[in-house]
């Protein structure tokens, strides 16, 4: 009788726990005069992180009964984490994949961003690289051909016989993805000393003189002083690939300059990009109305974030898709 009883509470414990995991991701939306609670869960891209942090902390404040848990790990976990059912929201900082979607993948673009190539602000030639940049050719043969290639041989100073210390990023992510995609390969094909995470290359090159890396634009910039990350020299991509930057090409001072170049479209895309949120499936209960909000509300805090508006095209697009 004991053992009956026993299994009988067991079972009873087992679908109380089921159902209140249950209810935390997927609860209901509130009805007329209630208010919004449980729990959402978020991870994934490094270049989303600084944002989706202003955006829970703002939407908690509207609903205190809400928790948005948000974790960091490249976009690769993100991905993971939202189809394995792991998180209620996975941060994506790249083009969401045909496989994916197939695996029940439901997905919106929520702000818009970009990858820059950074070396240490003491390299020795920095301010040749400062006036002249690099061509996307350039920057190709350092991360793509395996060759030791001196920082005097960049910038026609063959006097100057240091050699360049390439980084790259040891996660599966969106920033990797996209600056090898500008390049025309994939990922796995950049070469370089691999380092885990956004604030890991950053630090990489900053402590390396010689280094050389790419990060997304909030871990390039400060966002207290709008100028670069102390010991982070951002190069000039010489996009007509003159030899020289010039003006129209000039925008690298600031974050609100590289914003600005970025939203007229004078920054190369890619490297600069679309950001979206992924969820397992069509997002419905407190998920969805956190998105909603995001695509809505949200948008408010999104260039003093440091991060691009889309356009209302996009923005209609997403709502129409969450509902």
């Amino acid at each position: 009788m004991r053992r009956i009883l026993f299994a009988g509470v067991l079972v009873l414990a087992v679908a109380v726990a089921a159902a209140s995991l249950v209810g935390c991701s997927r609860a209901k939306p509130a009805g007329p005069g209630e208010e919004l609670s449980g729990t959402v869960r978020v991870s994934g891209a490094w270049a989303l992180y600084p944002m989706m942090v202003r955006w829970a902390e703002e939407f908690q404040k509207l609903h205190p009964q809400v928790r948005v848990e948000v974790s960091a790990g490249g976009a690769g976990k993100g991905v993971t984490d939202a189809l394995g059912g792991l998180v209620d929201i996975g941060m994506v900082s790249r083009e969401i994949r045909p496989e994916e979607e197939q695996r029940g993948g439901c997905w919106i673009p929520v702000v818009k961003d970009a990858v820059l190539p950074a070396a240490n602000a003491a390299n020795p030639v920095a301010q040749e690289l400062a006036k002249r940049g690099l061509t996307r050719e350039r920057f190709a043969e350092l991360w793509l051909s395996g060759k030791e290639i001196t920082w005097g041989s960049l910038v026609g100073r063959p006097e100057v016989k240091d050699k360049v210390r390439v980084f790259t990023r040891s996660d599966a992510c969106g920033a990797a993805e996209t600056w090898a995609k500008y390049l025309g390969k994939a990922q796995e094909d950049l070469q370089g000393v691999g380092v885990f995470g956004d604030p890991g290359i950053a630090q990489a090159v900053q402590k390396e003189p010689l280094g050389l890396g790419y990060n997304n634009l909030n871990y390039a910039y400060d966002a207290n002083t709008d100028k670069p990350v102390p010991a982070l020299l951002p190069i000039p991509i010489d996009i007509n690939g003159d030899g020289r930057i010039d003006p129209s090409e000039d925008f690298y001072a600031t974050r609100a300059q590289v914003k600005k170049a970025i939203a007229e479209g004078r920054y190369p895309s890619p490297p600069a990009r679309d950001l979206n949120l992924l969820t397992k499936g069509k997002p419905a209960g407190l998920t969805r109305e956190f998105l909603l909000w995001i695509v809505t509300g949200g948008q408010r805090y999104v260039d003093e974030a440091g991060y691009i508006e889309l356009t209302k095209e996009k923005l209609t697009a997403a709502i129409a898709k969450l509902q």
